[in-house]
């Protein structure tokens, strides 16, 4: 029992959807609920659902498990929030996207960063003679190793999307 009051306290990762009416203002009340508590957000993205007039919010951030109960209660408090929905690591997909602009000034660094692009399932997706641009998905550990690896060319620009997720489906095989 002990063990599990520490494991409770333990701050970790967290990833919950809100399905939240397509209304003005609904984004900063969100948001707002967090600041107001002194959370960071890691990462937000917001689009569209399946249903008319409702919109998916998907967060991340950081905290442990009796932070992530009170926010997830705050937040199904709000007025526009339809539905909350846990995001587990294992029992979810999630996924992550960045453009890279990397010098590649040689050709041996073009190479390798051809190199790295095919090891990473990553696209070049523009080139000049002086940088490339470069897009890659996957898991958020993916895409950070990735970036880690290409660091040494020298990065002069960078834009990431954010965590998107979804839950597996109940007979899901478990693939990632």
């Amino acid at each position: 029992m002990y063990s599990d009051r520490i494991a409770e306290l333990n701050p970790h990762p967290h990833t919950i959807a809100l399905l939240v009416n397509d209304e003005p203002g609904v984004f900063s009340r969100v948001s707002n609920l967090f600041m107001k508590r002194n959370f960071n957000i890691n990462t937000i993205t917001v689009g569209s659902s399946v249903r008319q007039g409702i919109s998916k919010i998907t967060i991340t951030f950081f905290g442990d498990d009796r932070v992530y109960e009170q926010l997830v209660k705050q937040l199904s408090k709000l007025i526009d929030v339809v539905k909350t929905i846990d995001l587990p690591e294992q029992e979810s997909v999630i996924r992550d996207l960045a453009l890279l602009k990397v010098r590649t000034k040689k050709v041996e660094d073009q190479n390798q960063l051809m190199n790295y692009c095919k090891a990473y399932r990553a696209r070049i997706v523009d080139v000049s003679s002086k940088e490339m641009i470069v897009e890659i998905a996957g898991k958020p550990k993916k895409v950070d190793t990735f970036i880690d690896l290409v660091k040494p060319f020298g990065i002069s620009d960078i834009s990431r999307t954010g965590i998107t997720a979804i839950l597996r489906s109940q007979n899901g095989n478990g693939r990632n």
